[in-house]
């Protein structure tokens, strides 16, 4: 890569396209909580509670309800969602039992109104849909992964289906995704049935556009009893990091500040942050920490935790200066409160801080020397994409979209993977794993810089007067998808040049009328989809298990919607009044579900 020509910038290898359908939202229904961070927030509440106190299932109505009401208490939310946290709390009594399950004698319920109505060319019958794995929506994505896994699926709509499926001596344990008026009426049926059953709910009932909380079906299909993840707490771990930037933790770990370098560094690491770098260390290292090949040490994985957030704010420091930011999301930035001059030692402090804190893990000298040279090589590879857009930014020129995504990938995925890789070496698990993690963390740095950008069109659009330009994926795409009037104005603001004309309405406008956000937010689920691609690699069901719900925890999650139209009551009607019985029902149901080994293979993760 040369930096007297920075347009030799080489084009990012871009992941397999997403359907259209999965970056589509609407909100959910009134008796469930209406934000992503809210319903987590009390999965995580049911998951402490029963962690707490055993729940030996299956539950009765009035336990299910007192155990949700606590955890609705929790986390402050109302009586209106007891029905919702009532589910939740169902579904994680039978965990444990659901992962002692093989995936062949499980069985994956969907409805049919996750498809897209007016496009889908599946034909179903009486028993339900028959995808044709046509990728316009993501029942294929739980289809194809399910079935390869030894799973039996059905798409169907209907109570009458669903209590059938509980009442089979030939399923062990169901996996479904369903509305909270099927799963009100099939409680006392699986509660019968005494099997593993858990059910994701959507989160509208109205069979129009409908969504779920994708990372949670996810989660179910994969449990299985070697993946030691499914007892972590990581809503609880993540707090558990946060806790240890406390300036009162910080000075425990790392001594006194000793000047005023140090006093502003120990202030800015300690100041606000999501601390995802440093709870990507902490969860790694609490997966592979317990086979015995390191003692598990608190203080261990927090001098590697505390390290990998001095880098990466040490960055940030070195950005903003380089940069021109005097602000930072309405802020001042280092460098605008104290000047460059301090900014730059503080920056220059931190990455010491960093090295100091590996030096002393406590690790013998070739597990101490693997470290640095992993911090080594992050920080040359994002010190590389960072020369890339400061070469750009001295004589901006257009850049293709795949070019600003290679820069991302070289500036945002090495202080991932300095994350991955220190834990893996504070766990002694390095060397089985390095080259998985370094491929998961390429695809998620990328993702998440896409992620910035598209948060950025909704704030100042990326505009920043009196600074240095700096290249967007958002504003690429745009120019190359821009047709009449806009196409000059997003080429010159895609070269780094902007005028008065040039303001964050407009390119809001000019961003949507290209549909460049729907084409960066395709790109953020398909790298999503990459680095869960990239675990296929991993031979350690705990890590994989662990990194897959980590993903969901980062980004926000994946929704899949469609425009089913099929009420319970009509799909009834079609089958009469006098339609074959429960047995004979659920009998033909499973006789209609293909063999795993008749399936397709996935192309999906």
């Amino acid at each position: 890569m040369s930096t007297a020509d920075p347009t030799s910038i080489p084009l990012v290898i871009l992941p397999p396209p997403v359907p259209p359908a999965l970056v589509r939202q609407r909100p959910p229904q009134a008796s469930i909580p209406q934000t992503k961070p809210e319903r987590d927030a009390l999965f995580d509440a049911v998951r402490r509670g029963i962690a707490r106190e055993r729940a030996v299932p299956p539950l009765s109505r009035d336990e299910l309800e007192r155990r949700a009401d606590a955890a609705l208490a929790e986390v402050g939310l109302g009586p209106v969602y007891r029905d919702y946290a009532t589910v939740l709390v169902n579904n994680e009594s039978w965990r444990e039992q659901l992962a002692a399950v093989p995936y062949e004698r499980r069985l994956l319920l969907m409805p049919k109104c996750l498809r897209v109505e007016n496009r889908c060319p599946a034909p179903f019958d009486e028993f339900g849909l028959l995808c044709k794995q046509c990728g316009l929506c993501s029942i294929q994505d739980f289809q194809a992964e399910a079935e390869r896994l030894g799973y039996a699926v059905l798409v169907a709509e209907g109570s009458a289906l669903v209590m059938a499926m509980v009442q089979t001596g030939t399923i062990e344990a169901i996996v479904g995704v369903s509305c909270m008026p099927v799963l009100e009426k099939t409680f006392p049926h699986v509660q019968a049935a005494a099997i593993p059953a858990v059910a994701v709910p959507l989160l509208q009932d109205d069979c129009i556009d409908t969504t779920v909380d994708v990372d949670w079906v996810w989660d179910y299909i994969h449990l299985e009893a070697a993946d030691r993840s499914r007892r972590l707490d990581l809503g609880g771990l993540h707090d558990r990091v946060r806790e240890w930037f406390a300036p009162a933790a910080l000075e425990r770990l790392m001594g006194p500040a000793e000047g005023h370098a140090e006093e502003v560094a120990r202030a800015w690491l300690a100041g606000d942050g999501n601390r995802w770098r440093p709870f990507l260390a902490a969860a790694v290292f609490e997966a592979l920490g317990g086979d015995g090949a390191v003692e598990r040490s608190d203080e261990l994985i927090r001098r590697v935790a505390v390290a990998v957030e001095c880098f990466h704010k040490a960055s940030l420091v070195h950005d903003d200066i380089e940069d021109g930011d005097l602000e930072r999301y309405g802020r001042p930035t280092l460098c605008g409160r104290h000047g460059v001059p301090i900014a730059c030692n503080v920056g220059d402090v931190l990455i010491g801080e960093g090295y100091r804190l590996l030096a002393e893990s406590g690790l013998d000298g070739p597990a101490v020397a693997l470290m640095v040279r992993e911090a080594a090589t992050a920080q040359r590879l994002l010190c590389r994409g960072q020369g890339a857009e400061l070469a750009w930014s001295a004589d901006p020129s257009v850049l293709a979209s795949r070019q600003v995504l290679e820069i991302f990938r070289l500036k945002t995925a090495p202080a991932f993977d300095v994350a991955l890789q220190l834990a893996a070496v504070a766990a002694g698990r390095h060397a089985d794993v390095s080259d998985v993690l370094r491929a998961y963390a390429d695809a998620i740095g990328i993702a998440y810089q896409i992620k910035d950008d598209l948060e950025d069109l909704q704030d100042d659009a990326g505009i920043v007067r009196d600074a240095g330009a700096r290249p967007s994926v958002v504003v690429a795409l745009a120019a190359e998808r821009a047709r009449g009037g806009d196409r000059e104005r997003l080429a010159a603001l895609a070269a780094g040049r902007t005028g008065a004309d040039i303001t964050p309405a407009w390119l809001r406008e000019a961003v949507s009328v290209a549909k460049a956000d729907e084409k960066a937010a395709l790109l953020l689920e398909g790298y999503k989809e990459q680095a869960i691609r990239a675990l296929d690699g991993l031979a350690d069901p705990t890590l994989k298990g662990l990194l897959r719900r980590v993903l969901a925890r980062i980004f926000t999650p994946l929704h899949f919607e469609g425009y089913c139209r099929e009420q319970e009551a009509a799909a009834r009607a079609a089958l009469g009044d006098t339609g074959p019985s429960a047995g004979q029902l659920h009998a033909a149901s499973l006789d209609a579900v293909p063999s795993s080994a008749e399936s397709a293979p996935s192309t999906r993760p």
